[in-house]
């Protein structure tokens, strides 16, 4: 089986936490004897053939990063581009992934993407999910591959199954929400948190303080 897949994030792939991930999904889902091949919709030159290949294949993945809630704005933009299948057996699967730790935070983009496909003349096909992966670009290659290592498993399962079933999902995207416990030890740790994410925003560039409020003079009190 072959499994076209189009990676939504805005970052190239270098520095992509999608397509890291995707790599070791991938890797899962070949594993079985299946193809798969993946476009990038960064690369906006490439979008007419992005557009050609959904139209050509009915096996397709969306691979994103959580946006503010939802989908990223170059996934909406390359999504109006596109026309609804006419008698199509197309099915469509997602990838979908955050830094949140807690599962529940991607649930409402989840919600969104299980109402996409029928838009577009096709079959929902269900939504991997996973929070804590917002250090995949960041950490060492052993910390990252254990990070990632999962979705080998969620790959061939994809394979085997041809569909992300919800009970499946749900157990893979765990923690749901923290319990009592792990919330007082993240307030334990929370200066700590703070500096490791100043670290990582020094990394992407980031000049300013995390702390800078640059719109508080337009807030009304």
């Amino acid at each position: 089986m072959h499994l076209f897949i189009v990676s939504c994030t805005p970052r190239i792939k270098e520095k992509s936490n999608t397509d890291k991930i995707l790599e070791e999904f991938k890797k899962g889902y070949e594993s079985c004897g299946n193809t798969t091949e993946t476009f990038y919709l960064y690369k906006r030159n490439e979008w007419e053939m992005i557009r050609t290949k959904f139209y050509e294949n009915d096996n397709i993945l969306f691979a994103l990063p959580l946006y503010v809630e939802c989908i990223p704005g170059i996934m909406a933009e390359f999504l109006e581009t596109l026309k609804p299948k006419q008698d199509s057996n197309t099915k469509i699967g997602f990838l979908l992934q955050g830094g949140f730790a807690e599962a529940s935070q991607l649930r409402c983009c989840e919600s969104y993407l299980e109402t996409l496909p029928a838009f577009l003349g096709c079959e929902y096909n269900g939504t991997l999910l996973k929070g804590n992966m917002f250090a995949v670009s960041f950490i060492g290659s052993k910390m990252r591959k254990q990070l990632t290592e999962p979705f080998y498993n969620m790959g061939k399962y994809y394979a085997q199954n041809n569909y992300f079933r919800k009970e499946v999902v749900n157990d893979f995207a765990k923690p749901e929400y923290f319990s009592k416990k792990e919330i007082f030890f993240s307030n334990v740790f929370s200066p700590l948190n703070k500096l490791l994410f100043n670290v990582f925003a020094k990394k992407l560039g980031c000049k300013g303080s995390l702390n800078d409020r640059p719109y508080q003079n337009y807030v009304k009190e």
